[in-house]
């Protein structure tokens, strides 16, 4: 299907309009000259915040005070706000009552705090697709890596076979992502929650690329934790979550050890200290929180809710249409993915160009086109090399063929997209690939600490 085609049939099924987002009017210079609306395609990273986000944490700002522990008006007012952030976001990920949600810095620090949280002895399995959040933070525990499926079955199939050579009496746990940061693709969440409590162990869900794109429900899913991170869901300041079962959160110690966390500090004769920590979220919450960072997620979650994920879905499924129609108009683009093209998938698209640098290709598209875009391995390097077949001990340079056509890539590009994008953006897009692989790019680069400039 041709990309003029796929917004005919866009067209006549009256698909809706982008939400609001910040800098959705932002003009950026053209190295060619003159300027252009900034085409921001690089959500997976971090999307730009909803207007209504931005409106609700401005409203408040003038209301601020601490949280908690405050006398006054405004204290009270701001706690209330923060706790009743808590509660719709637990609603929003359809949490179960005995649920603990703790608001964290990111989906990083989520998982980093759900890693230092494992009992004793705990053995924990993770595809090697996994983003470096939900990849890296349990070395400190007996870790089994899978290698990557090229099927969601193959998945589950893979999983299976783990858990049924482990210890059947020890804890264990599951870590996978809702959709991956380099593909986009789904992955099959309530199977392969399944198939862990099938074998005692719990799962972990890195929600990070899931929730802003598809409703994500706790209870549905099946699954012990889910994580993600504000920046990825529209929201404009450092926060994130972490929710799920709370025996293990609370029989852990304190992830920071502070005020907040204690609920009952003593002198000890011996020149100690004795403390009494809290069982609830508090535990794990120590200092004062970042009320507007959790403020923020609570106004995001309400604004993707009342816009309704039926209607987000579809808009989404037609610039995913858009994209991948225009970019198989060009023989020299491969789209990398595991599941193949038939797999449902979110707004991440990533791909390499015979012949082209991946660096160089995004410079371009930055600085002759007005497109932001990402390149490179998208901190999932061993899921990157895998795709690609390249060797993770070399690395292609700037203003050159990183590969010759046919040949390996070294790195990749990628387009991703969501709730705020207009048509136009990724019809852009498209243009500009096309553009770029037929008559090449009309400035010289260079290379910059690392990044492909363009020359001054």
């Amino acid at each position: 299907m041709s990309v003029s085609s796929v917004s005919s049939l866009a067209a006549d099924q009256s698909v809706c309009a982008p939400l609001s987002v910040l800098g959705r009017d932002v003009t950026v210079p053209l190295v060619t000259g003159g300027e252009v609306t900034y085409a921001a395609l690089d959500y997976a990273a971090s999307a730009p915040a909803l207007q209504r986000v931005w409106d609700d944490v401005a409203a408040y700002a003038p209301y601020y005070g601490s949280v908690h522990r405050g006398a006054g008006y405004l204290s009270q007012l701001s706690t209330d706000l923060f706790e009743n952030a808590r509660r719709t976001v637990a609603e929003f990920l359809d949490c179960r009552e005995d649920d603990q949600l703790v608001f964290t810095r990111s989906t990083t620090d989520s998982l980093n705090l759900l890693a230092a949280a494992l009992p004793a002895d705990c053995q924990v399995f993770v595809f090697e697709t996994e983003h470096h959040a939900s990849l890296l933070p349990w070395q400190d525990s007996r870790v089994t890596y899978l290698d990557a499926p090229r099927t969601p079955a193959e998945a589950v199939a893979t999983l299976e076979r783990a858990l049924a050579d482990r210890d059947p009496h020890g804890p264990a746990l599951v870590c996978v992502t809702g959709a991956s940061n380099v593909t986009g693709e789904i992955w099959p969440v309530r199977e392969l929650a399944a198939a862990a409590h099938a074998h005692a162990a719990r799962i972990v869900l890195d929600a990070a690329q899931l929730a802003p794109h598809h409703p994500v429900s706790v209870r549905d899913l099946d699954v012990d934790w889910v994580a993600f991170s504000g920046h990825k869901l529209y929201a404009p300041f450092g926060s994130g979550v972490l929710a799920g079962r709370a025996d293990w959160l609370r029989e852990a110690d304190p992830y920071l050890a502070g005020g907040g966390a204690s609920r009952k500090v003593t002198r000890r004769t011996d020149g100690g200290v004795d403390v009494e920590w809290h069982e609830t979220a508090a535990r794990h919450e120590a200092g004062s929180p970042n009320v507007i960072g959790a403020y923020a997620i609570a106004s995001a979650c309400k604004a993707l809710t009342e816009a309704g994920f039926d209607t987000l879905v579809a808009r989404e499924r037609h610039l995913i249409d858009t994209v991948r129609a225009g970019l198989a108009e060009v023989p020299e683009v491969r789209v990398l993915s595991l599941f193949g093209d038939d797999a449902p998938r979110v707004g991440v698209i990533s791909f390499v160009v015979d012949g082209w640098n991946s660096s160089h290709f995004a410079a371009a598209l930055s600085a002759e086109y007005g497109i932001g875009v990402r390149d490179g391995l998208f901190c999932a390097h061993p899921l990157v090399r895998t795709l690609l077949g390249s060797d993770p001990h070399t690395q292609g340079e700037c203003g050159a063929p990183e590969a010759a056509p046919g040949e390996k890539s070294l790195n990749a590009i990628r387009v991703s997209f969501g709730a705020g994008t207009p048509d136009e953006h990724v019809e852009r897009f498209v243009g500009a690939v096309r553009e770029l692989v037929r008559d090449g790019a009309r400035w010289n680069y260079r290379t910059e600490d690392g990044r492909c400039v363009p020359a001054t």
